[in-house]
């Protein structure tokens, strides 16, 4: 019995080990692909929100920390700055930033979009880049055209503190997806805040 025990304990450490091996080799494997998936999806994201940009720069200093904080101070809680760039035309104009934006408390999770600015103040788009919500329901935030829940965005001017219209503002809400509204609304309202902080990008 003791040697059955010894037995059965070796072959399954053996397992685990083969098994760990096999699982860090399938990680290098995919490592280099999925975030070649992802910046590819970023960039994307960028052009989404300023088709007539030529090339996105990093925004000097951005700290995403610091970025944050600049929206919690100004009341905005559950969102995250994640990135800012800036978006200039081949003549070397500045057009705005896109920032890049995770909000919490979406029916599925967190949402992750990118949300353009033009230079000054108004909306440009956006375009989610990381979303888990209800198929037919809270997906639709990824709708483009006309009629979209994006689409009503489109020259919302930053500065003003946007709320769907079940809360009182003037956002219609995605039909059946409220949570996913205020969400996204949420997220917004906090890529607003930390454009204003940037300086010279408030008008």
């Amino acid at each position: 019995m003791k040697n059955k025990l010894v037995h059965d304990a070796l072959v399954l450490t053996m397992i685990t080990v083969i098994a760990g091996a096999a699982l860090g080799v399938v990680y290098e494997i995919t490592k280099a692909p999925i975030a070649k998936a992802q910046e590819d999806a970023l960039n994307k994201s960028y052009q989404a929100v300023f088709a007539d940009a030529d090339s996105f720069t990093d925004v000097d200093g951005f700290d995403s920390a610091a970025a944050t904080q600049v929206v919690a101070d100004a009341g905005i809680e559950g969102v995250t700055i994640d990135f800012a760039k800036e978006a200039v035309d081949a003549s070397g104009n500045a057009l705005g930033y896109v920032i890049g934006v995770t909000s919490s408390g979406g029916y599925g999770g967190n949402i992750s979009f990118s949300m353009g600015v033009t230079s000054d103040g108004t909306m440009n788009g956006y375009a989610t880049t990381s979303i888990s919500e209800t198929a037919g329901l809270g997906m639709h935030a990824t709708d483009k055209g006309t009629g979209s829940f994006e689409s009503q965005w489109e020259g919302k001017e930053a500065g003003t503190d946007y709320a769907v219209a079940k809360d009182g503002g003037d956002i219609v809400a995605i039909s059946g997806a409220t949570i996913t509204s205020r969400c996204m609304t949420k997220g917004i309202n906090g890529g607003f805040a930390y454009f204003q902080s940037i300086e010279g990008g408030a008008q």
